[in-house]
């Protein structure tokens, strides 16, 4: 077997969250009390407080060596691609953008690395934001890199508080991402925004299934996996919701059945 679960007796399934952004030690604010200034890495609660109310037990990926990615994966029940910074333009064969922001093309390498060895396993992933982007890159899609370029008459990056909505999505009907914000009885009519680039070329194997008025693309999903859906916008700090409530219950209930699953396979007894 190429996988092993950990996951409790109770099978709260262990997710692994993905983390990308850098804060240069020029950024951090010390108090008397801290460590010396060093290069940390920044992830918001929000993600890790959606799973965990989901029922999941989340864990944070720090970016490690790449012969580390397979023996993380095995301990692992699930992944969620975070959003973060821009994502470097090499990736998919691009020259950056005059407009490009600060990106980190190291750290790029390996939550790209884990989204693939992931997609491989063909475990559930939940890809928010950045992640999505970073999820069509290794089907093998592309990005817009200025959403401005396309459009000045609709903005991807709110300035009000990214708990309300501030533009409208349409999501497909019959699409997986319809189910897992709750079918027919929740609708999503707005979501938040905060990004600066969107998917482009779309990836191999990856059916739309959200847009914003401008034509952006807000979600994607690849309908032949059992939880495989990547949002535009920040679902986790929207939970308040039903919608995305349901969106990170049905992701944590993909990893629940996908690590029991795994277990009886193992010859494992499941209470």
């Amino acid at each position: 077997m190429k996988r092993r679960s950990l996951a409790s007796l109770e099978h709260r399934p262990l997710i692994g969250v993905t983390t990308s952004e850098v804060r240069p030690k020029e950024r951090v604010n010390p108090v008397a009390e801290g460590e010396p200034l060093s290069k940390e890495m920044a992830l918001g609660i929000p993600y890790l407080k959606a799973i965990e109310a989901a029922g999941g037990l989340p864990i944070v990926m720090p970016p490690l060596a790449e012969d580390a990615i397979e023996p993380l994966l095995d301990r692992l029940d699930g992944i969620c691609l975070s959003g973060g910074p821009d994502l470097d333009p090499a990736l998919y064969e691009a020259a950056p953008h005059p407009e490009l922001g600060p990106i980190e093309p190291e750290l790029d390498r390996f939550e790209l690395a884990v989204a693939a060895r992931a997609d491989a396993r063909e475990m559930p992933i939940l890809a928010i934001c950045r992640g999505t982007q970073a999820l069509n890159i290794v089907r093998g899609g592309a990005l817009h890199q200025h959403l401005p370029d396309l459009s000045i008459e609709f903005t991807h990056r709110q300035t009000n508080p990214s708990t309300e909505p501030s533009h409208p999505v349409a999501v497909d009907p019959d699409s997986e991402l319809a189910a897992a914000l709750g079918g027919a009885a929740v609708e999503v009519d707005e979501v938040n925004s905060f990004h600066h680039q969107a998917i482009d070329r779309l990836g191999d194997g990856l059916r739309i299934s959200a847009r914003a008025p401008d034509g952006t693309i807000e979600a994607v999903e690849d309908p032949t996996r059992p939880f495989l859906i990547g949002v535009q916008w920040h679902a986790e700090t929207l939970v308040h919701r039903e919608a995305e409530a349901e969106l990170f219950r049905r992701f944590v209930e993909a990893c629940r059945i996908d690590s029991v699953e795994y277990e009886r396979a193992a010859g494992r007894e499941v209470a």
